[in-house]
């Protein structure tokens, strides 16, 4: 960014701080319910009574011993956990509330100390105590302050899938048939597991999203503006899978299997915890497969050649991954924790393709063949992380140290047989032309990182961090071709100008502030900024070109405001300015030639792109259901888009990334969860996208709407049978060169839950009312009209079952580093 525009924007964050600072400072000494001598506390926690897990962001009211005036009120942090601080001693009731659980008031007593209350279990809304037993379960759908919450343990058409099933049913969220990942309309966003990142799921998402059983996901949060806190990647927002983690006292665990027809798997999981240890750990593996079918028609609109090709086939890939972790408090305000995790995926996307080229003006490039392409690709991600964690006898106030290793190397490749002239596959020993090809993309993080909460009284704190990341990663491609030449085979030998050895370095420093004031009962405002540095170097052995080093400061402001009307109801706005570094995907210079007519690579030489959002929600909460109704505008300049070149003289495009687009969306959203009867549970709702698309380079502009609906519903029966189902539907969408496809997917599924609770059977149908999906997407410029077709066979059944032994609850959350600082691919890009 340049200095003329950081210095306007630091004196803005500068100034808007002071004003912040002076009214709370002016406050303090005014509030009439807090005298200046008085010296005592409250601290306490809230907790979802059945799984025993913090209720974030819950209403905690102090209440007079008798009637219903508020004194004052907080909103409890991300554990749960509230304080209140310069109390009278005295009498008074507590009054804690949350959408979807129950209200309840305690009677308390304030010294002139700090008194801590025995933690807040909250039941959820309509349920009842038996026994101290509570039989409710949390809404499928939870609308926080700053984010969307998709409860994934909630819904049971998740069981025995994998997370890109769970992904498919989060609010606003997509995923089409190749399992590439959308969030509103766009695929430029972060994906973060236990808010950290996985390097695997930054190269190649639609691949690793299989790796991740359901039943290991706990929930989805969907955040459209982060805080300054989090890296600065991913310009539409950040998704976070949270998955299961570990129990408070004594050995517990659960199994469970799966068999399908797309997928089938084994997991389980095995925890403890004493007094000063805990351990959690877990472990999956299974694998996918189906059949895939596509067609490609283009037309050349200057020569008049036609492209026609039909491919058929099938895919098939396995995954294991395992987990474990340690916490060891030290002291009542100490602790260490250390955590491990591997994560293998390897596949296979085997494809024979009839291919027909007729040139009129051209007939020696005329081509008929057929091509049996076999790519294969892998992953393999490794983590070891480190946390010391310490806290104060200041209420909220806390220091962390983090540091994280992570090695993320994965392959790619093919093999193909071409048989010209052949409308039909022969024998290997008759094909034309033979190509293998191999590659892999080593890499490896080191991130240290330090975070520190400061609160000043109760109504304002200052969060302040470093973070340095050094990122090594790259490629290396070795290209083999075979020839039969009068009936002779010429034996693979390396072809001259296809190999390459690319190796990249990212090194990012960030530092951040965020300043939160509770300027009265109903407002409060935050605000924040987050300097980055970022250092990059490249070099190419293959042709001994290196791209000189350089370096570049982004300074990304964000704040919010959010106006409380009453404990339910809220309206909250947001900006937010992000960037986009280019990860391996988009940068690999290997040119995939799998497809002869329609090659990919990457670019080196890609800028980064910054986003400004803007937002404005309000939300509305109460026992019947809950509704959020969101407007929001993203503007991205510089942007990193897909290009399609040519076609050159033999009929071959090719597709690259450039930054050669300014992109605006324009959107609206309508969110709710409602209850309409006893046991009847739905959730759902519209969003309403007008995208602008320009690329003065390309002398491009597209504009357009586009739509999405998102439904999902449950209903409990008698003897712990549960139905559900859910659908996702949306409209084509207007891409830089031609237009998205439609989408449709939906699925219904049964629960019986048996012995005692503890086990559950699970029966689910994925389309049962048609077979397949016809995803449409067009390219349209200058020089070619294409269309092209994918058949994504949606239609299958998944029947699971599970068993939990051990008393399962909630350890505390473990700190993690959040790499969520450059842009990964929704799918395989690159030649990867």
């Amino acid at each position: 960014m340049k200095s003329a525009t950081l210095r306007p924007l630091g004196a803005l964050l500068a100034a808007a701080l002071l004003l912040l600072a002076r009214p709370a400072a002016a406050q303090t000494p005014a509030a009439a319910t807090v005298a200046p001598a008085a010296t005592g506390s409250l601290t306490g926690t809230v907790l979802d009574s059945l799984k025993r897990e913090p209720v974030p962001y819950a209403t905690v009211v102090l209440l007079p011993a008798s009637g219903d005036s508020p004194i004052t009120g907080v909103a409890a942090d991300d554990a749960g956990k509230f304080s209140f601080t310069k109390l009278k001693p005295g009498a008074f009731r507590l009054r804690v509330s949350y959408v979807g659980y129950d209200t309840q008031t305690r009677a308390v007593t304030v010294t002139a100390g700090t008194t801590a209350i025995p933690a807040f279990q909250l039941p959820v809304a309509g349920t009842a105590l038996a026994e101290a037993v509570v039989i409710g379960t949390k809404p499928v759908v939870e609308v926080r302050p700053d984010r969307m919450v998709y409860n994934a343990d909630q819904d049971v058409t998740n069981a025995g899938g994998t997370a890109a099933d769970v992904l498919r049913k989060a609010p606003l969220l997509a995923v089409d048939g190749d399992g590439n990942v959308k969030m509103r309309g766009s695929g430029n966003f972060k994906v973060l597991v236990n808010n950290k990142p996985s390097p695997t799921l930054a190269s190649n998402l639609a691949e690793a999203l299989k790796a991740i059983p359901a039943e290991q996901i706990k929930s989805v949060e969907i955040i459209t503006t982060p805080p300054a806190k989090y890296d600065g990647e991913g310009t539409a927002g950040i998704i976070n899978i949270v998955l299961k983690k570990g129990v408070e006292q004594g050995l517990n665990g659960r199994v469970g299997t799966t068999l399908g027809s797309r997928n089938s798997g084994v997991n389980g999981s095995l925890n403890f915890k004493t007094k000063k240890l805990g351990f959690t750990s877990s472990a999956s593996t299974g694998g996918w497969y189906g059949p895939n079918q596509s067609e490609l028609t283009r037309v050349g609109k200057l020569d008049g050649s036609l492209l026609s090709q039909r491919g058929t086939g099938n895919y098939g890939g396995r995954w294991l991954n395992g987990a474990v972790g340690f916490d060891y408090d030290l002291s009542d305000k100490q602790s260490l924790s250390l955590a491990a995790s591997v994560n293998h995926y390897a596949g296979h996307n085997y494809n024979n393709m009839l291919n027909e080229y007729v040139a009129p003006l051209q007939p020696q490039t005329n081509a008929l063949f057929t091509r049996a392409t076999n790519s294969i690709f892998s992953g393999m991600n490794g983590e070891l992380t480190g946390t010391y964690t310490k806290t104060y006898a200041l209420p909220r106030k806390e220091w962390s140290v983090l540091g994280q290793y992570a090695t993320n190397g994965g392959t790619f490749g093919y093999d193909f047989d071409q048989y010209q002239g052949s409308y039909t596959n022969l024998e290997t020993s008759q094909a034309n032309y033979r190509e293998h090809s191999r590659g892999r993309t080593p890499g490896s993080e080191v991130t240290f990182q330090t975070d520190l909460v400061q609160p000043f009284g109760d109504k304002q704190t200052l969060e302040t961090g470093l973070k340095s990341i050094w990122r090594r990663t790259g490629s290396v491609a070795s290209v083999e071709g075979d020839s039969l030449i009068r009936g002779q085979r010429t034996g693979f030998r390396p072809l001259a100008g296809r190999a390459t050895d690319f190796s990249y370095n990212q090194d990012v420093q960030a530092g951040y502030a965020t300043y939160t004031n509770k300027l009265s009962k109903q407002l409060t405002v935050s605000l924040g900024g987050r300097l980055e540095r970022t250092a990059l170097s490249a070099s190419f052995r293959t042709t001994g070109s290196e791209l000189a080093p350089r370096s570049y400061l982004t300074l990304l402001p964000n704040g919010n405001a959010q106006y409380a009307f009453s404990d339910n109801n809220s309206v909250r706005a947001a900006y937010s300015r992000r960037i986009t570094r280019p990860y391996i995907d988009y940068l690999n210079p290997f040119v995939d030639r799998s497809d002869p007519k329609n090659l990919v690579y990457g670019n080196p030489d890609l800028d980064p792109e910054l986003t400004d959002s803007y937002e404005l929600s309000f939300n509305t909460n109460g026992k019947a259901g809950s509704l959020n109704i969101a407007a929001s505008m993203r503007r991205t300049g510089n942007a990193i888009e897909a290009i399609r070149l040519g076609p050159d003289a033999n009929g071959i495009t090719r597709q690259t990334y450039q930054n050669v687009a300014a992109n605006a969306y324009y959107q609206l959203n309508f969110y709710g969860s409602a209850k309409p009867a006893k046991g009847w549970d739905i959730s759902g709702g519209p969003d309403i996208q007008y995208i602008v698309r320009r690329s003065p380079a390309l002398g491009i502009e597209r504009r357009g709407f586009t739509a999405s609906m998102n439904f999902n519903t449950s209903y409990k029966l008698p003897k712990d049978f549960t139905l559900q189902g859910f659908m996702f539907g949306s409209l084509p969408s207007p891409d830089l060169q031609g237009r998205g496809s439609a989408n449709l997917y939906y699925q219904l599924g049964a629960k019986k839950t048996f012995l005692k609770g503890k086990a559950d059977a699970v029966l689910n149908f994925a389309a049962p009312f048609n077979n397949y999906w016809l995803y449409r997407n067009t390219t349209d410029t200058p020089a070619f009209a294409e269309t092209n077709l994918n058949y994504a066979y949606q239609r299958s059944f998944r029947f699971a079952l599970s068993y939990r032994f051990g008393q399962a609850q909630q350890t505390k959350q473990r700190k993690s580093i959040s790499n969520d600082d450059v842009k990964g691919g929704g799918g395989k890009q690159g030649g990867q």
